[in-house]
């Protein structure tokens, strides 16, 4: 990683364009955006490239002087060669300066590329040794990491644009489609959006609690409850829940990603896991509550702007390796129902505290 004050500060400049590089998953791309948010209000004249999966691009279409270039990694993009070829696109588009969020094989890989130019590149710090301590089986250190958003700022920092994220504000609301509006009907109760799935098991609540929240819920008659997810098997097992429960809609596989940004921004309140939807949410200051399995908000992937109050978390007395990966994807013997320890009647008191605030 490049040491501060390596590079000129080009912040000083009038205008500058600035390449972001953040491949991957959902959630990670997601976190990119209050950064982003607050680097075009604190500098309105730079102009930034997000170098990204071409599905992520409605997460950047609020935000001015964004565009989004498309890596096409299992295409033209692929390996040493296809990622030159990016590399010559890139060149092309006239960057000033590198800022990679990812800080994985293939961004690394561009790093040396653009080592035959002059224009400075800086790679996140992703904390791995800290990391490596909160999750440890041996020799625990259990202690507040830094964020994955401040850990992005810091990037911007070292090529001399100071980004402070307590100024950054929610994304609008955005405006909904009329055949939206004709899936959801109209909004006469508040709306919860719940987000029942996971990448990994470790970090995902288990259906049949979660169908007990669902149920509690839509037998209360005070909110609609809007299903998301993706994928055959999930789409299927939502379509289940929204058939049985009449205050229930699924719009997993009904309207496209960009939409359902759009009703994410109309929630009143999201229930999700460690994981991409809960980060949506975020970027539209929508309250959201999250549970976390084997994963923990410590290491620094708690969604942006919500009240810490909000994580409902597993029991740490009754297993206190938590958390036992990053990710969720590990996790030692014996671990495997730590979810079991949070009960439906807490989520569901949590969301009514959250709703029915003075």
């Amino acid at each position: 990683m490049a040491k501060k004050g390596k590079f000129p500060n080009i912040a000083s400049e009038n205008s500058r364009h600035i390449l972001v590089i953040r491949l991957s998953a959902m959630g990670d791309v997601a976190m990119t955006v209050p950064v982003l948010s607050g680097l075009i209000r604190q500098y309105p004249n730079v102009q930034i490239t997000v170098l990204t999966r071409g599905f992520f691009a409605p997460l950047f279409q609020d935000l001015s002087n964004v565009t989004v270039y498309a890596a096409e990694v299992k295409g033209k993009h692929k390996g040493i060669i296809g990622l030159y070829r990016l590399f010559k696109e890139l060149k092309g588009l006239h960057i000033d300066a590198v800022a990679d969020l990812h800080h994985v094989l293939r961004s690394t890989i561009l790093k040396g590329y653009f080592r035959l130019t002059n224009i400075p590149f800086v790679q996140v710090d992703k904390g791995r040794a800290e990391k490596k301590a909160l999750t440890s089986v041996n020799n625990k250190k259990f202690k507040p990491l830094k964020s994955t958003h401040q850990r992005y700022a810091d990037v911007f920092n070292q090529l001399g644009f100071s980004i402070n994220l307590e100024l950054v504000t929610p994304t609008s609301k955005r405006d909904m489609s009329p055949s939206t509006k004709k899936i959801l009907g109209p909004k006469t109760e508040k709306w919860i959006g719940i987000a029942p799935n996971a990448a990994f098991e470790g970090k995902m609540y288990p259906l049949k609690q979660m169908y007990k929240v669902v149920k509690a819920l839509n037998e209360s008659s005070k909110y609609k409850i809007l299903l998301f997810g993706g994928g055959q098997i999930e789409e299927e097992q939502l379509d289940t829940w929204a058939t049985e429960f009449n205050n229930c809609i699924s719009v997993a596989g009904k309207i496209p990603f960009e939409e359902e940004l759009t009703v994410i921004s109309h929630l009143d309140l999201m229930i999700a896991m460690d994981s991409g939807n809960a980060h949506l949410a975020s970027i539209y200051g929508v309250p959201t509550i999250t549970i976390w399995g084997v994963t923990h908000p410590y290491a620094g992937f708690y969604p942006f702007g919500q009240d810490m109050t909000n994580a409902v978390l597993a029991d740490r007395e009754q297993f206190p390796l938590i958390p036992t990966s990053v990710y969720g994807n590990k996790f030692p013997k014996g671990y495997e129902n730590v979810m079991e320890t949070i009960t439906p009647e807490v989520i569901i008191d949590k969301v009514d505290s959250i709703l029915n605030r003075a």
